[in-house]
């Protein structure tokens, strides 16, 4: 159980469905961002290029400032 979903009632956390922790479980709340509209996929998809990215950065596979901003400015 990676995520658990809760809603605000009268002030209280309710757990949209059963959980089956021990008594006494500490857990860490975070409220969710709503503006995040991706699904499973494509959080997998931007998780797996953001790796590539920076495993080209620490490689030094760079490209510089100048030349980004000559291809840019061709636009």
């Amino acid at each position: 159980m990676d995520t658990l979903k809760a809603r605000v009632v009268k002030g209280r956390l309710v757990l949209d469905e059963p959980v089956d922790l021990p008594e006494g479980t500490i857990i860490e709340l975070v409220v969710a961002d709503p503006g995040d509209t991706m699904d499973l996929s494509e959080r997998t998809a931007l998780d797996t290029e953001l790796e590539a990215a920076w495993s080209s950065v620490k490689k030094g596979d760079l490209v510089g400032h100048d030349e980004v901003m000559k291809v840019l400015n061709k636009r």
